[in-house]
């Protein structure tokens, strides 16, 4: 990754440093029980202990069709799925299976923490488990992650799984850390997968796989409610905070702000931002960093942005309001 995204992602995570780390109130309930004063192992512990005690519905790996696809629903198109690595939309209904009527089958069920390198709880654990194409899914076998840029890469010994994709997987690793004990050095190593959960942040794709899976297992990956959770358990620079206010108002930013479609193929999107929010500037930087859009907002009477013939690529959208500060990943297709 260049320095100048990295700078770029640093001015706006800064804000973190002093952040009050309070769950939004639709989360207050289910973090009610972790003490999000604590820093590192004991941060560690209390929300493993959180995690395991709400993963009330243990899955069985067959049981995944039952959710996984609505899990990974294409945001465009409620028939499709969105895979893993390729970022291919494809009919649900082509999933790979003996007792699947359909053909042709072209997509199976990809561990991203190879199931024979873990324990057999969480084989059936929808928080690692995505969508992929059949032949993408060997071409990967149990190749630990390695970095690099741009699409996905097979480099023989070792997987990148490209620059849409880094940032989920490196929350679902440490998921898988935090929920089993499972080890960094067999899939990859911690610092790795740190810099990826501040290079590529949460996106709407992440956030509806959250939702689902936590209505179906009970428990909810962290690490996609909010990244900066990783920057205080293991340290090292900033993620995003994505629970950060300037008041006491438990807020979340995130969720209030509608970006559509999105993923894009039609190269445009809206942004849909409530009134009381008082945006100052909206900005979008291309993945290397560079701005393709500003617009600053003096009078707070805007309430929708339109962007449009933006090129194909992953882009970061940052908005700033007199309160509060939100990143979001951009996929145009």
């Amino acid at each position: 990754m260049k320095i100048k995204l990295s700078i770029t992602l640093t001015f706006f995570a800064c804000c973190s440093f002093f952040a009050q780390l309070t769950p939004p109130s639709a989360l207050e309930t289910y973090y009610n029980d972790v003490d999000f004063t604590a820093r590192g192992n004991t941060l560690l512990q209390n929300l493993a202990a959180t995690t395991i005690s709400k993963h009330t519905n243990i899955l069985f790996y067959s049981d995944r069709h039952d959710y996984l696809y609505e899990a990974d629903e294409d945001l465009n198109n409620n028939s499709n799925v969105y895979l893993m690595y390729t970022s291919e939309s494809r009919d649900k209904r082509e999933y790979l299976s003996g007792n699947n009527a359909y053909s042709p089958q072209t997509f199976n069920t990809e561990h991203v923490y190879p199931q024979s390198l873990i324990n057999s709880t969480a084989k059936g654990d929808l928080h690692h488990l995505r969508a992929c194409d059949t032949d993408t899914n060997s071409a990967r076998s149990n190749n630990p992650f390695s970095d690099g840029s741009g699409n996905y890469t097979n480099n023989g010994s070792s997987w990148f799984p490209g620059d849409e994709w880094k940032g989920d997987i490196a929350r679902m690793i440490l998921y898988l850390n935090l929920r089993y004990n499972e080890p960094f050095n067999d899939v990859g190593n911690l610092n790795l997968f740190l810099k990826w959960n501040i290079e590529d942040p949460v996106s709407d794709f992440e956030i509806q796989r959250n939702e689902i899976i936590s209505s179906a297992q009970g428990n909810r990956n962290p690490f996609i409610d909010n990244p900066y959770i990783a920057t205080i358990i293991w340290g090292g620079n900033d993620a995003e905070n994505r629970w950060s206010t300037l008041n006491t108002t438990a807020v979340n930013l995130h969720n209030t702000i509608r970006v559509y479609p999105n993923p894009s193929s039609t190269h445009n999107i809206t942004i849909k931002i409530p009134f009381d929010l008082e945006v100052t500037s909206v900005s979008l930087f291309s993945i290397v960093g560079k701005k393709v859009y500003e617009t600053t907002n003096n009078s707070n009477a805007i309430d929708s942005y339109s962007i449009k013939n933006l090129k194909s690529g992953i882009y970061l959208l940052h908005i700033k309001s007199s309160k509060y500060k939100s990143t979001r990943k951009i996929i145009i297709k």
